[in-house]
């Protein structure tokens, strides 16, 4: 269960290796932690999405200090990947292991839909200790506010304002609460899509 659960990939294509569906799931030493970011940094999906970022934001002239054509493009897609590669490491290793965090979301799985989604969107504050003892957050609130504090260091420098700091470090936090509800739902989109496919299948079996 626990392999099966660090491999699987939402679409066959997005990686969803941090999350989990066992709440018994033992505690991840430091090396474990390491191991889920560098997972969750380097993998092709990672590159392309920043790729397909960068261009949206050279599309819609965000960040204009970085110019245009391909140096304007290279500055946006080195600045996305340095945002996930930082948020990836502070949220998910450096401070998870500070605060004996677990990084991982863990699905609730169960109950009314009201009550998943509120459970889902809380998570981004609410985290799992290591000594599986439930608590703030520190982990995804700092991290958040790591990454946008060190994004003013190749941001252009319009872009670095206390305000704009704080407006990308909430934005990620909003991100990552959205994260959590499709973290959540996709294995019952999954499975309500696999009976569907079955169900038309059969139709066209009785014809």
């Amino acid at each position: 269960m626990e392999r099966r659960e660090q491999s699987q990939k939402m679409l066959g294509v997005i990686p969803q290796y941090s999350v989990t569906s066992r709440h018994d799931a033992p505690a991840l030493t430091p090396r474990e932690k390491f191991r889920l970011m560098a997972r969750g940094t380097i993998n092709p999906f990672e590159f392309v999405a920043t790729g397909l970022q960068a261009g949206i934001s050279q599309a819609t002239d965000e960040f204009p200090g970085y110019g245009e054509g391909a140096t304007g493009y290279s500055k946006r897609y080195g600045a996305a990947l340095a945002d996930q590669t930082s948020s990836q490491f502070f949220s998910n290793y450096f401070y998870p292991v500070l605060f004996k965090e677990d990084p991982r979301y863990f699905r609730l799985g169960e109950g009314n839909v009201k009550h998943r989604i509120l459970y889902s969107l809380e998570q981004e504050f609410v985290v799992v200790n290591d000594n599986r003892t439930r608590g703030f957050n520190f982990s995804n609130v700092l991290g958040a506010f790591t990454s946008g504090a060190l994004s003013n260091a190749y941001y252009p420098a319009e872009e670095r304002t206390w305000g704009d700091t704080l407006n990308r470090s909430s934005i990620a936090l909003v991100y990552g609460s959205a994260g959590g509800l499709v973290d959540e739902f996709w294995p019952d989109i999954q499975k309500k899509w696999a009976e569907h496919r079955k169900k038309k299948k059969d139709a066209r079996n009785q014809q």
